[in-house]
């Protein structure tokens, strides 16, 4: 059965899309730690970051990185932080988390944003990618 981000990635979820190309696709995570929060996977489901080909690891790295940079000038932070646990859905996924605190990485603090905040988070971050 396809993961939930296979679902995404394939539209039959919605997602607040911030960018994709051949190999990735980066979107809002919809239970944020801070405002900005974005999920970056590879297209091909796989489950551990680990498991990845070294090719498919060193897209997903480079993508995230252009994605890190877009929302440090989308966002205000200290930092973009980056965290890749995997363990509450079975797809790698690298967390890209704006960071004021620590408390921003721990996931125990989650901030809530409406539609309309979460659309325009992302096309703040789209305006920002080179």
């Amino acid at each position: 059965m396809a993961s939930i981000f296979t679902k995404i990635i394939n539209g039959e979820i919605p997602s607040y899309k911030i960018a994709e190309d051949n190999d990735n696709y980066a979107f809002l995570d919809i239970n944020p730690n801070s405002k900005g929060h974005t999920l970056c996977i590879p297209k091909k489901e796989v489950d551990k970051l680990t498991d990845l080909d070294e090719e498919s690891y060193m897209k997903l790295m480079s993508f995230s990185r252009k994605i890190a940079i877009a929302i440090e000038q989308a966002i205000p932070c200290k930092r973009v932080g980056m965290s890749i646990i995997g363990l509450e859905v079975p797809h790698v996924h690298v967390h890209l988390i704006p960071l004021q605190s620590m408390a921003n990485a721990t996931f125990q603090h989650k901030v809530e944003l409406s539609k309309e905040e979460f659309e325009s988070v992302a096309a703040k971050i789209r305006t920002c990618l080179n």
